[in-house]
């Protein structure tokens, strides 16, 4: 792997400022993010992302290549939960297999958000339709995660119907979805000269923000961390080891649908993404028999910070 795209990656100022939420927890500091604060932070990130991409959507010529990508993005969100819930079925039981399952099926919006951030630094634009099909790969993890749960739990299967489609609606209308498909929607009307009037604040304070962001990121995994070696490590090698494959994997076959290096490098981080967001909202609805502190941890502390370490420059090295 090349060594000089690792130390840049690694020198990030929102990847350092991740390091010292983490540190910030192990040396018992009082430094946290107000809630409210983080809340808009995060909001802030997926309106300029969706903006941004509706922007470059409206300057791109509609294609079957983009058609195929989409479908593959979706297939790839079907396909891990089906294999992963087996693989934990073995070491978990089926309520936390689903939900591990779910989680490292759908995305993250904050992965996506930070592999913009990379890309920008290799000199490569972001196109409009990776917004949409990120949005897309969401949801369909979280229906296959709740079939798979019905399917072995016999005696609980068809007594939650009605609560679960009401959790496959939200999984569809999810604020982080309707916000950044809102905004890749108004970004797409958009003329260039309406979206030049709001440029500074979609464009310019962007890795200002998302470096504090991180920074909240970072306090949050080490709190999470501290009680998850309780289950073993068993876990903590699933959440390493399942997403550099899934990202492995797809940066190669992504080749088939895309010749694009940031299409293709966005679609390796997807893969490799875990929900620590929407998943967890959607199983605490439905499956309250599993336990959110053995995923949440797996997602947001273990496979956030080996994605945005050693996979992005991974991913990029093979899609290049």
């Amino acid at each position: 792997m090349n060594i000089d795209l690792l130390l840049e990656n690694l020198t990030n100022p929102a990847l350092l400022f991740f390091v010292l939420g983490l540190i910030a927890v192990f040396l018992k500091s009082d430094l946290e993010i107000p809630p409210n604060s983080s809340k808009f932070i995060s909001l802030y990130l997926l309106f300029a992302i969706g903006f941004k991409g509706g922007q470059e959507l409206a300057h791109e010529v509609f294609s079957w290549e983009i058609v195929w990508t989409i479908l593959f993005g979706i297939g790839i969100s079907l396909a891990i939960p089906l294999y992963t819930f087996f693989i934990l079925k073995k070491k978990l039981n089926i309520y936390d297999s689903g939900a591990v399952a779910a989680a490292y099926g759908s995305i993250s919006a904050v992965t996506f958000v930070t592999a913009v951030s990379y890309l920008e630094m290799q000199q490569l634009t972001l196109h409009g339709h990776m917004v949409a099909i990120m949005a897309l790969m969401e949801a369909p993890a979280i229906v296959v995660g709740l079939i798979l749960i019905s399917s072995y739990d016999k005696m609980n299967a068809g007594t939650e119907t009605v609560k679960k489609r009401k959790v496959i609606k939200h999984s569809f209308t999810n604020g982080s979805v309707l916000l950044i498909l809102g905004s890749l929607l108004i970004g797409f009307l958009a003329s260039d000269a309406q979206a030049e009037g709001i440029k500074p604040f979609t464009n310019d304070i962007f890795k200002g923000f998302l470096a504090i962001f991180l920074l909240d990121m970072g306090i949050t995994s080490g709190k999470k961390l501290k009680s998850f070696f309780s289950y073993g490590w068993f876990p903590m090698i699933f959440a390493i080891v399942i997403p550099l494959f899934n990202g492995c994997v797809v940066a190669l076959l992504s080749s088939s649908v895309t010749d694009d290096i940031s299409n293709r490098f966005i679609l390796a981080i997807l893969s490799a993404s875990a929900s620590y967001i929407a998943v967890p909202a959607a199983m605490k609805m439905t499956v309250p028999k599993s336990n959110p502190g053995l995923y949440l941890p797996m997602a947001l502390a273990v496979t956030f910070p080996i994605n945005i370490t050693i996979g992005m420059p991974l991913y990029f090295y093979l899609v290049s």
